[in-house]
C-alpha cells in the first residue's frame, strides 16, 4: 500500500456584495462574501489542493482554472467533486482530511457540523474522516483585521503499490 500526504492553503479577500460560503455552506450572519472567481469557498479550495497535492497532480489553477468561464461563480463543492473524481482514476482513496479556517469574525464552529457533513458527502467520506477547526488570528495582519479568510488543509491518500 502507498501512503502519500498533501498541504493546500488558500486566501481570498473579503468584499460587500458576495455571499460567504465555507466548506460548501452558506454563513448567512455575514454581511461580507470572499472574493473570486468561483464562489471563493477557501476551506474547500484547500482541501482540493491537498488532495490534489497528495496524488501529485498539480492544484486547483491547473485544473479550474479563472480564466476559464466555465468556473465563474462555480460551486467549490462540485470542483472538489470533481478533483475526487481525478484521483479515484488513478486509484487512489482519500484517508482523511484535516483543515484549519483562519477567520477574525463571524464564528464559524455553529457550522462545524454542517460543513463537516457537506464535505464528507461531496467527498463520499464518513464525516469522523473530515476534521474542521476554527481559530482567528488574534488581531494580526490581514486576517487579524478582518480582510480576508485563509484555510489549510492536509489529506491522505492511500493506493494499492
Amino acid at each position: 500500500m502507498s501512503t502519500r500526504a498533501g498541504i493546500g492553503y488558500d486566501t481570498h479577500r473579503l468584499v460587500a456584495g458576495r455571499k460567504l460560503i465555507l466548506g460548501g455552506v452558506e454563513i448567512a450572519e455575514s454581511e461580507l462574501g470572499l472574493e473570486g472567481h468561483s464562489d471563493a469557498d477557501v476551506l474547500t479550495h484547500a482541501m482540493i489542493d491537498a488532495l490534489l497535492g497528495a496524488a501529485g497532480l498539480g492544484d486547483i489553477g491547473e485544473h479550474f482554472p479563472d480564466t476559464d468561464v466555465r468556473w465563474r461563480d462555480a460551486d467549490s463543492a462540485d470542483l472538489l467533486s470533481e478533483a475526487c473524481s481525478f484521483l479515484e482514476d488513478r486509484g487512489w482513496t482519500i484517508g482523511h482530511l484535516d483543515a484549519t479556517v483562519i477567520c477574525q469574525a463571524p464564528k464559524l464552529a455553529p457550522y462545524r457540523e454542517r460543513m463537516r457533513n457537506r464535505l464528507a458527502a461531496t467527498i463520499g467520506l464518513r464525516p469522523l474522516e473530515v476534521n474542521l477547526k476554527f481559530t482567528t488570528n488574534e488581531g494580526v495582519g490581514f486576517l487579524g483585521r478582518g480582510e480576508g479568510i485563509a484555510a489549510l488543509a492536509v489529506a491522505t491518500l492511500e493506493r494499492a503499490s
